[in-house]
């Protein structure tokens, strides 16, 4: 799918972005969505400019399992994920919600893979960049 097809289809969206801290755009990203210790939500208007940032705590993946970070995440009335590292099961929950999931995996910082994907600059998840988990 082309990258910039998704600003086309969908405007006003809110994201969320795996996050290692509260610090909202300043905070470093998480390596995989189930482990991250927050959710940094980015809200977009209709011309993809950001016009709210929320730092959310996430739950406990030791107490929840990765299946009460997905119910967490559903919650938090996004559109989509935008995560480095993600497994086939919340992959396919995500979609099957009707949540995309967007990969990224170069930039370490959320304001600067928030504002790649401002830009049309990522791309959806397929099944194929899923992190393998045995």
């Amino acid at each position: 799918m082309d990258k910039l097809a998704y600003i086309e289809e969908e405007r006003h969206m809110k994201i969320a972005i795996p996050s290692e801290g509260p610090e909202g755009l300043s905070a470093m990203r998480s390596g995989h969505f189930g482990h991250a210790q927050y959710f940094t939500v980015v809200e977009y208007d209709d011309d993809m400019n950001i016009v709210d940032v929320a730092s959310v705590k996430n739950v406990d993946h030791d107490e929840f399992g990765c299946g009460g970070v997905i119910e967490f995440a559903m919650t938090l009335g996004i559109d989509g994920i935008l995560t480095a590292g993600m497994g086939m099961p919340p992959l396919m929950r995500f979609t099957e919600a009707g949540i995309t999931v967007f990969a990224e995996r170069t930039l370490p910082n959320v304001g600067d893979a928030a504002k790649a994907f401002a830009l049309g600059e990522v791309a959806r998840m397929s099944p194929q960049d899923a992190c393998a988990h045995h």
